[in-house]
């Protein structure tokens, strides 16, 4: 019986076939075990066997149920360097997504699926950098590392300098309040790899700040040091330009609002992009792939 079930789950439209089997085998315990996704595919517990997806990553994977309880993880001395590692973690993740709001505004179009991940992998190879605090408290200090996310794509597998060949040039002002991104004149026919059907672009210049994170006894939690200008940004957009006629030199300034200026314990980030569109009429419409921004500078 078990044999012939499994023979049915190949064919299409034999759901009466496996209602007559369900007297034979014990079908919903088997249902309760596992979740079919499509032929033979599923997700949840099978055994001592759990199925699972992971978000980016095609196929399906395996995994032996168990494992320690909370209370084991939490509190059992053979534990602490998980501990320590957990805390740690935490606080990466906490800087990392303290990127990601500042650019929350174009993030949807521009990000993969995995730059949560990566970012926090960023931000854990700064943690391990510093050597004052003990382990399980070290600092996220990325005024002093900010060469790590420095040309940083936020969708990797769309590199702007791939798809934006023209010539440019960043400047910032001295108190890393300001920050240009300086086009040169060009023909967009011959250096701008833009998606099929794609009419217009949009240049983009942003800065966005992130601080750095430190262990606070009180709170028992990571913070930013300087938690005022954390995640503080401006985002500003070049006008809509034709891919099909020269492109004049063209200048796009971020400014950070309010008139702050970036204290020690804060890293701006400059970021540059590009966005791409089809016009209809009097409209543009936003495409949905081949757009791309990338950390430029770090300072």
């Amino acid at each position: 019986d078990i044999q012939y079930f499994s023979s049915c789950l190949f064919k299409d439209n034999n759901r009466h076939l496996i209602k007559q089997l369900q007297a034979n085998i014990n079908f919903k315990n088997l249902e309760k075990m596992a979740r079919q996704k499509g032929v033979i595919k599923y997700v949840g517990t099978l055994g001592d066997i759990r199925h699972f997806k992971i978000k980016g990553q095609e196929g399906y994977f395996a995994g032996m149920v168990g494992g320690p309880t909370g209370d084991q993880v939490n509190t059992a001395p053979e534990f602490e360097r998980t501990r320590e590692n957990m805390n740690e973690f935490g606080a990466c993740a906490k800087a990392g997504k303290s990127v990601r709001t500042g650019l929350s505004q174009v993030m949807k179009q521009m990000a993969d699926s995995q730059v949560t991940g990566r970012l926090t992998s960023i931000m854990k190879k700064i943690n391990l950098e510093d050597q004052t605090e003990a382990r399980g408290y070290r600092k996220i200090e990325i005024t002093t590392q900010r060469s790590y996310l420095k040309g940083f794509e936020f969708d990797k597998n769309s590199s702007f300098n791939g798809i934006f060949n023209a010539p440019y040039s960043l400047t910032h002002g001295v108190d890393r309040e300001t920050g240009d991104f300086v086009v040169d004149a060009f023909n967009p026919a011959n250096l701008v790899n833009a998606p099929s059907g794609a009419t217009h672009f949009r240049l983009i210049s942003s800065l966005s700040v992130v601080s750095d994170f430190e262990y606070n006894a009180t709170t028992n939690s990571y913070d930013p040091m300087d938690a005022d200008l954390n995640e503080v940004n401006d985002i500003q957009y070049s006008a809509f330009l034709d891919l099909y006629a020269p492109v004049p030199a063209t200048t796009v300034t971020a400014t950070l609002p309010g008139g702050v200026l970036p204290t020690a314990n804060v890293t701006v980030l400059q970021c540059i992009g590009i966005e791409f569109y089809q016009q209809v009429g009097g409209n543009y419409y936003l495409f949905s792939s081949g757009n791309c921004l990338k950390v430029e500078d770090a300072f």
